[in-house]
């Protein structure tokens, strides 16, 4: 039984123009020039008074990450790159570990306790990659302004695996190659960060 506990509720959840922050892979974005594109807005515009817009909820994400060697047998062979996924607890397919953004706590703070808590992982917290946006799975009407998220998406290089972490009673950790990883993604936004994100800040590392 692991020690540490996941936090629950959203009592001290951060909200910034309407929308839910969440930490993990990406966060934020303007809620007029990215949360919703030109069209939607306009569809929202004519079919919802503009002061009952819901806070936008804020999410933190990581990508964690590690290097593998395509020959354990050899020293010198060549490093693949893997990532971490978790299953998820309503359905199919994978998710890199989330959660929400709290108010006691910096968004990176966020993204290193939630990579703890669902996949029981700890490393270094490596750069911000990027934003993206989303409709929570509770509103996915396009014309609602409710359930609007964005994701702070960040790579973490994953040092340790506990053999306990508060969700792993629910949750599986799987290995994956990127490739494989993008075949297994739930969202597709998710699977967008891996590849316009992750991907192209590992090439420019590299």
């Amino acid at each position: 039984m692991s020690d540490l506990v996941a936090r629950t509720g959203r009592l001290q959840q951060r909200y910034e123009a309407g929308c839910r922050l969440v930490a993990g892979l990406k966060v934020g974005f303007d809620l007029w020039e990215h949360l919703l594109s030109l069209r939607s807005f306009v569809k929202i515009l004519f079919r919802t008074d503009l002061h009952v817009l819901k806070p936008l909820f804020t999410l933190d994400r990581c990508i964690p990450f590690r290097y593998r060697s395509s020959d354990e047998t050899d020293v010198n062979s060549e490093k693949v790159v893997e990532v971490l996924m978790i299953n998820s607890t309503s359905g199919p397919g994978l998710l890199f570990p989330k959660g929400g953004w709290e108010n006691d706590e910096t968004v990176e703070e966020a993204a290193v306790r939630e990579a703890i808590e669902e996949a029981g992982v700890k490393g270094d917290l490596m750069d911000f990659i990027g934003y993206y946006h989303f409709k929570s799975k509770t509103h996915q009407d396009e014309f609602s302004p409710e359930g609007l998220c964005r994701a702070a998406m960040f790579a973490l290089f994953v040092k340790e695996e506990l053999d306990s972490w508060p969700e792993q009673s629910t949750r599986t950790r799987s290995w994956l190659t990127i490739p494989e990883a993008v075949q297994s993604c739930r969202h597709a936004w998710m699977k967008e960060a891996l590849e316009d994100g992750f991907c192209v800040w590992l090439a420019q590392r590299d």
